[in-house]
C-alpha cells in the first residue's frame, strides 16, 4: 500500500496565511478597480455569476451568492436601473423571473476583467519569469484538489 505525503503542520499554516493575504490584497485591489466602473464587488459578483449561467432565477442568484432574496433584489433592481441586466418573465409560471445580461453589463464585465488583468500582470511582471508558470501549474493544481 502507497503512503501518501501529507504536509507539516507549519507547512500547512504558512500556507493559510500566504492564501489568507492574498485574498484580503486582491479583495481590496478588486474594491479599487470596481470603484472606477462605478460597480461594487456584489453587483459583479451578481453580473458574473449571470453571465456563466446564461440566464439565472432570482432564487438561483440568491442561493449562489448566498444572500436574501430580498437582498438580491435591492442588487438586481441597481443593476437593471443602470442597463447591466433585464428581468424576463417566466411565459409558464409569472412568479418566476429569469435574468440576463445585457450588452452593457458584458461590456462591464470585460472592461472591469482587463483592468484586474492589468493589475496582475504587472505583479507578475516583477516576479522571477520562471516562477510564473510553476505559480499557475501550482494554482491549477490546488484548484483540481480544493472542490
Amino acid at each position: 500500500m502507497e503512503q501518501r505525503w501529507v504536509p507539516g503542520q507549519d507547512l500547512v499554516s504558512e500556507i493559510e496565511q500566504e492564501l489568507r493575504f492574498i485574498s484580503r490584497i486582491v479583495r481590496q485591489k478588486g474594491r479599487e478597480i470596481h470603484v472606477n466602473f462605478q460597480i461594487t464587488p456584489p453587483q459583479f459578483e451578481a453580473l458574473m455569476l449571470i453571465r456563466d449561467h446564461g440566464v439565472l432565477t432570482m432564487g438561483e442568484l440568491s442561493s449562489k451568492m448566498f444572500l436574501a432574496y430580498s437582498t438580491t433584489t435591492d442588487l438586481v433592481d441597481r443593476l437593471e436601473r443602470h442597463g447591466l441586466v433585464e428581468r424576463l418573465r417566466d411565459p409558464i409560471d409569472r412568479r418566476v423571473v429569469r435574468l440576463r445580461v445585457l450588452d452593457r453589463g458584458l461590456a462591464m464585465i470585460e472592461q472591469v476583467l482587463e483592468a484586474r488583468r492589468d493589475y496582475l500582470r504587472g505583479v507578475l511582471a516583477r516576479m522571477e519569469p520562471g516562477k510564473v508558470p510553476i505559480l499557475a501549474d501550482a494554482l491549477k493544481d490546488l484548484i483540481a484538489h480544493i472542490q
